[in-house]
């Protein structure tokens, strides 16, 4: 934010931003500047003094010289719609005598009739959101931090439902080749029966044993 271009007094920023929270004090700084050879007063006033309070509210900046002004806003319970604010603040400034003290300062230096050289600069308020403050990004892309991790996130908790279906799909698989197994088995037992039954009228000891055998290879498949 540039310096407003006063008269007498250059103001840093030119408008008082307040990262606005509700029922939370926040406070803002103001530098002046004073641009002159010349020994400067300065008076704040506010559309809302119940609203903010100003340290100092007046006082005396030296020649070419920097004084700080804090303006504090007391916590608020309700934000405003669309965080809109229609506060306003105006910065009173005059030359004034080298041997006046801060404490000196008075209203009527800031008036045409006291004679003084005086300038006025009217100030907006501005409420910007916590959030919108960049935090770790310096190209200053607000969320991003919040996006990557709930895209993270999400693909994390895809892959646990993910899983399971997988496991699930994969027994399936297996279990339906066993079965096929199985019954190609079996249609390969029965065909070796019926040729033995043929050859020899009956079943011997070679077909009791290949039963056996392949009882217990099913047996093995089946229990996969």
């Amino acid at each position: 934010m540039g310096t407003d271009s006063g008269e007498l007094l250059g103001i840093d920023p030119t408008e008082l931003r307040f990262p606005f929270e509700l029922n939370k004090q926040i406070s803002c700084t103001l530098q002046l500047t004073n641009k002159t050879n010349k020994q400067v007063a300065f008076k704040v006033k506010t559309t809302s003094p119940k609203k903010y309070c100003v340290r100092p509210n007046n006082g005396i900046v030296a020649p070419r010289s920097k004084a700080d002004v804090v303006v504090t806003m007391q916590a608020q319970r309700e934000a405003p719609p669309d965080m809109q604010c229609k506060d306003k603040f105006l910065l009173q400034s005059a030359i004034v005598a080298s041997d006046i003290m801060p404490k000196e300062v008075t209203g009527d230096m800031f008036t045409k009739e006291s004679g003084n050289v005086v300038d006025e600069v009217k100030l907006k308020v501005v409420y910007v959101t916590p959030s919108s403050q960049s935090e770790g990004y310096e190209d200053g892309h607000p969320g991003s931090l919040n996006y990557q991790g709930e895209t993270k996130g999400h693909k994390e908790s895809e892959k646990i439902i993910s899983e399971p279906f997988a496991l699930i799909a994969k027994l399936m698989e297996e279990k339906n080749a066993a079965v096929e197994l199985n019954n190609k088995l079996r249609q390969e037992l029965d065909l070796l029966r019926r040729d033995i039954s043929r050859q020899h009228g009956g079943f011997s000891l070679v077909l009791v044993l290949m039963v056996a055998i392949m009882g217990i290879l099913l047996g093995f498949l089946m229990k996969r």
